[in-house]
């Protein structure tokens, strides 16, 4: 039985899965040591830790898993553990209104197993002794297999690998792996992506590389292919006859924050179309593959991203519009622009906020628009994946009350509330024939009790499997940086106007105009 769907669902926030035990369903990872590059940084402290907590307390660990944090800050393995401990006391303490406490066996065998290896990433040495390190454990617990993660910044991807190659530590052996995970950014455009992938297979082997993008691992994601190919009553009716569009949409309210050093330079666009937004769209658009195996499935996503149609010069244009916030409001909280962010340039040109109109060509797709849009500081937080239906016909209803037709809308929500929604027509009760638009919805947490998570259990536990399937290979990345290569270069050129629009608001208004032109308008973003 489901749950009571009246009950609340807990709002989204930075934590992981809410009750370890819902991991606990598959088989524990084989051992390995995980190399975090960047153990004292941000993303280590909010996601790689807790996600490593939750799994070792859904004991999908095996006993000869290490930590070995890598970082230039000053420290020792004790001084590493304290830091940790601190971060997932946090951790517990946060979801505690959830009912949450501390699995302290839990901690207490991760803990023991953390060491740090303090040294520039530079340095040979620092590799010297990691390679140390792995060799020490795998003598003390027959673990010579390792996971290198790559939680550093992208100017130090190609150096730390050629280090890793030097040193020998990529080179695998029949009983023993060796695996890179790569964040994001992917280069930043075309030809710095080309680069480092040949940067990185010049030494590695593509199954050895799992570019992480922590969307793919949301539920609603991966629930895409589960919806579509395992219902009868979707896949026939996901082609161009019966869809009139599709809308995918990543809504922030938060701003730069502290990170304007990396956004001055990288932009909406950079940030989150060529991997997040492509991604999910590949999802969507893809081909039935011959199988779930990794091969199977990003080779039909690759071939999705590969089939947009190429932008010409003037759609690069006329079919993107940036945006930049602006001074607002936002629940009566005044917020400043982009532009008074600490460490933005006063004339800065950089785009928070970009929407753009591509095309598939493919036999499935030929004719239906995609509309993208993804920005900061708008009026709420919200991903989503809205599909419109075609109009059926209106001739039965011309001599009724009935003004016009709800819109048929599958929506598939990813975040804050993970689920699917599907909006159509219904009578009206009364003596006379009168339509109302009514909605369905389906909610992980009300039907399997699942909080929502940010999915980085679920990737790291493929890593230490070795399946790939929710990672992007080096020609997925190629594809996605070559479509939306003619929109930088028009930018480059000077040409390509910044449309201000005010903080916590839906954004620029030149984006409406954008579906105006087609008759269509984007989803209201609430």
């Amino acid at each position: 039985m489901p749950a009571d769907p009246a009950a609340p669902v807990p709002a989204l926030d930075s934590l992981l899965a809410a009750d370890p035990a819902t991991l606990s369903g598959a088989t524990p990872a084989p051992p390995a040591t995980l190399v975090i590059f960047g153990a004292g940084g941000d993303l280590t402290k909010r996601l790689l830790m807790p996600a490593i907590y939750n799994l070792a307390a859904a004991k999908l660990l095996d006993d000869g898993f290490l930590v070995i944090g890598v970082d230039r800050l000053d420290g020792d393995d004790e001084w590493f553990r304290v830091r940790q401990t601190e971060t997932i006391t946090s951790f517990v303490s946060d979801r505690s209104t959830r009912g949450a406490t501390m699995d302290e066996a839990a901690w207490a065998w991760l803990r023991q197993r953390l060491t740090y290896v303090q040294g520039d990433l530079q340095d040979p040495r620092t590799y010297q002794a990691i390679n140390w390190r792995l060799n020490d454990g795998a003598q003390a617990h027959g673990n010579g297999s390792a996971v290198f993660y790559l939680a550093i910044a992208d100017r130090f991807f190609g150096p730390v690998i050629d280090h890793l190659a030097a040193e020998q530590l990529l080179r695998e052996a029949p009983d023993m792996f060796r695996r890179l995970v790569i964040e994001k950014p992917f280069g930043h455009d075309l030809v710095s992506a080309h680069a480092l992938n040949r940067r990185i297979l010049k030494v590695m082997d593509e199954r050895q590389v799992f570019r992480i993008d922590h969307f793919l691992g949301k539920e609603t994601v991966q629930n895409i292919m589960a919806l579509r190919f395992s219902n009868g009553i979707f896949e026939p009716l996901w082609q161009r006859d019966h869809i009139d569009h599709v809308q995918i949409t990543a809504a922030e309210t938060v701003g730069v924050e502290s990170r304007a050093r990396f956004y001055e330079v990288t932009g909406a666009l950079r940030d989150m179309v060529p991997n997040h937004l492509f991604q999910l769209l590949a999802m969507t658009a893809m081909e039935p593959p011959n199988s779930f195996s990794a091969d199977a499935v990003r080779t039909e996503k690759a071939k999705v991203i590969d089939a947009i149609h190429p932008l010409t010069e003037a759609q690069a244009v006329e079919s993107v519009v940036r945006g930049q916030y602006a001074p607002g409001r936002l629940h009566d909280q005044a917020l400043r622009g982009y532009r008074e962010e600490p460490g933005v340039a006063a004339d800065s040109a950089t785009e928070t906020y970009v929407a753009l109109k591509l095309f598939i060509d493919n036999w499935r797709w030929a004719g239906v628009p995609f509309y993208l849009r993804t920005g900061k500081r708008l009026n709420t937080r919200k991903t989503e994946i809205a599909i419109q239906f075609k109009q059926a016909p209106y001739a039965l209803f011309r001599d009724t009350p009935v003004a016009g037709l709800t819109p048929n809308i599958l929506t598939l929500h990813i975040q804050p509330h993970e689920g699917a929604s599907l909006q159509f027509s219904a009578k009206v009760p009364g003596p006379v024939v009168h339509l109302g638009g009514v909605e369905m919805q389906f909610r992980y947490a009300d039907y399997f009790g699942a909080s929502n998570n940010t999915g980085y259990e679920t990737l790291l536990y493929d890593v230490f499997i070795g399946d790939n399937t929710l990672f992007q290979r080096a020609d997925n990345i190629e594809a996605g940086w070559r479509a939306v290569q003619p929109v930088l270069d028009a930018w480059a050129a000077g040409r390509g106007e910044v449309h201000p629009y005010p903080a916590g608001t839906a954004g620029p208004l030149p984006a409406e105009r954008l579906l105006a032109r087609d008759g269509r308008h984007w989803r209201t973003l609430t």
